[in-house]
């Protein structure tokens, strides 16, 4: 059954990635973006790309109701959508820090909140967030990604029991360090200094991250909600 799905910051990188994966699943895939133009390569295989900054309230509700009309009700939510804004806890401005919260945390609840309302009324559907294995160990010059990234987990396993009588599951994909333009700015040497500490010894693939997504999406995981999906290499175990 193709279902209505939502990716959030759908145009680049792991977000790409998942979008691609829905798609080759026959879901109906809309995407947000915040900048620039949506990848010709969704637009060609009918994905509905809708410009949208997931920290004006405004947007968000625009947003949905374009997705709405044309896909229906969103049944699947994937919140992919985030920003880094690094430097050392006595450099970091109130500025930087609160940017980082508004995006990835407190943007996450706007687009959980208003899809929850579908969900709850249909009594079906699947939220997965998208955090990061620094969320769950930290990583120095990094407070306000890593504290918005841990607030994922706790916020995915308040809905988990909140929504679960509903027959809405919630869960949380936690990649580790992934092959995607944000990382490639690296040095070589700063790369290597990561990949030193990963077991598989490598980056991730994007399309790794998106597969876990899919199976969290799916009816195969209609047992599982309030989990933390490590997709890591083996970095970040022991959180």
């Amino acid at each position: 059954m193709s279902r209505s799905v939502l990716v959030t910051g759908g145009n680049r990188g792991i977000g790409l990635a998942i979008a691609r994966s829905l798609v080759d699943a026959g879901d109906k895939v809309a995407i947000t973006f915040r900048s620039g133009e949506p990848p010709q390569e969704l637009v060609e295989r009918g994905v509905l790309a809708v410009r949208c900054d997931i920290t004006e309230p405004e947007q968000v509700e625009q947003a949905y109701k374009e997705i709405e009309e044309k896909h229906g009700k969103v049944e699947v939510l994937v919140a992919n959508a985030g920003i880094t804004r690094d430097q050392l806890l006595l450099r970091m401005s109130e500025e930087d820090f609160a940017a980082v919260l508004d995006t990835n945390l407190t943007g996450t609840f706007r687009m959980v909140k208003r899809a929850s309302k579908g969900m709850l009324r249909a009594r079906a559907g699947r939220i997965v967030l998208i955090s990061s294995v620094v969320g769950l160990m930290g990583q120095a010059g990094q407070a306000n990604y890593a504290a918005s990234k841990a607030g994922l987990v706790g916020f995915a396993r308040s809905l988990a029991r909140e929504l679960g009588s509903r027959g809405i599951t919630c869960n949380v994909v936690a990649p580790g360090f992934v092959d995607t333009d944000m990382t490639r700015v690296l040095s070589d040497e700063q790369r290597a200094g990561i990949v030193a500490q990963v077991p598989l010894g490598r980056y991730a693939r994007p399309d790794e991250i998106a597969a876990a997504v899919r199976f969290l999406a799916s009816e195969e995981a209609a047992y599982i909600t309030g989990a933390v999906i490590p997709v890591d290499g083996g970095l970040g175990m022991g959180h």
